[in-house]
């Protein structure tokens, strides 16, 4: 793995062995393969940003599959794109916020399914059997949709007390 000067004292065996093994977490979990690797690396270095170049040659990966990786990211909220001062080169930065915004990403698709949902109870009738299966399934998202606005309020209180504003 490339090392940054602030990272030079790191052992790179057991950096990338880190990043390969969290990056196996995430695809366990559901995420693809490349953006889960390119997300591990960017979260290990230290300034969290790194260029297509300094990915490839850390990962042993094509230009290619670290742009679809990136666009897969920026798409998700998970990372951002910046350019280089003075320079066509573009950095791939991972915010400490990362899991806030990715979270809060996902509110906005809960919203969605809520009103498809209702549009589903009111097609379907409520009194039918599929109806009330769909209420249900509606009753589900719009309490995991108040929990998760409450749960990252509780968030916001505690990343402030531990790390600062940031």
């Amino acid at each position: 793995m490339t090392t940054e000067p602030a990272e030079a004292g790191r052992d790179p065996e057991a950096v990338s062995k880190f990043v390969e093994g969290f990056a196996a977490q995430l695809v366990e979990a559901g995420m693809q393969r490349m953006p889960a690797r390119v997300f591990a690396a960017l979260l290990a270095s230290d300034s969290g940003t790194l260029t297509s170049a300094e990915l490839g040659e850390s990962l042993r990966v094509s230009p290619a599959a670290v742009s679809g990786a990136v666009r897969y990211l920026s798409q998700q909220h998970m990372v951002s794109r910046e350019r280089e001062p003075g320079s066509r080169r573009e950095r791939y930065r991972v915010h400490s916020n990362q899991w806030y915004e990715a979270l809060t990403n996902r509110e906005a698709v809960l919203k969605r399914w809520e009103s498809a949902l209702r549009e589903g109870v009111d097609s379907l009738g409520a009194g039918t059997p599929a109806g009330r299966r769909m209420a249900e399934t509606l009753a589900f998202f719009e309490f995991v949709d108040g929990e998760i606005v409450a749960m990252m309020e509780r968030w916001r209180v505690q990343r402030e007390e531990r790390f600062g504003r940031g």
